[in-house]
């Protein structure tokens, strides 16, 4: 399976959530398994190549500020939050620990290079935000809650918007893609 569209004229083989490689990716962080990082759309989300797959990766748990989209304004740090990203995995084999397949039809995971989580630095550096919709099921995100706390009260990254930070949910309500 792979979310990202097959080559012209090529073919896709869909994989279904009991295929091997699926199991694969939800069997917790498997540190024998490492992803290559082949882009990083934003502060949340990435297409990283392993497994003979491509596929997109939605960090799981959180929520960055918005970049725009074919010319339209991005939210406040919402450039700074891919760059950081950009600089916690460039060149870096990564691991993932999948929590199954979300919207977009993109994987779900907590993303970790050399053994820690990239998720988690990137709400300690302020840059995003623990993610207010659903979560899946067996993510805790009380650590999550725990440093997105210090980083507000520390002003870190976006939190030093104060009373005019809005959430990366508010803003895609405000400025909904056309």
């Amino acid at each position: 399976f792979s979310n990202i569209a097959p080559p012209l004229n090529g073919t896709v083989e869909e994989l279904k959530e009991s295929h091997a490689v699926f199991q694969k990716l939800i069997s917790g962080i498997n540190k024998n398994q490492l992803f290559k990082v082949l882009k990083v759309f934003d502060g949340d989300t990435i297409k990283v190549a392993g497994l003979d797959l491509i596929f997109k990766v939605r960090l799981a748990g959180i929520d960055s500020p918005e970049i725009g989209y074919k010319g339209e304004k991005s939210q406040p740090f919402g450039q700074k939050a891919k760059l950081y990203l950009e600089t916690l995995l460039g060149g870096r084999k990564i691991a993932i620990k999948s929590y199954g397949i979300g919207g977009y039809n993109r994987q779900l995971a907590e993303v970790f290079v050399g053994g820690k989580n990239i998720n988690l630095e990137m709400i300690k550096a302020g840059l995003a935000e623990v993610y207010a919709g659903r979560q899946p099921e067996n993510l805790d995100s009380r650590i999550y809650l725990k440093e997105e706390l210090k980083a507000r009260r520390a002003q870190k990254g976006m939190w030093v918007q104060g009373r005019s930070y809005k959430s990366p949910r508010q803003w895609r309500k405000e400025h909904p893609r056309k």
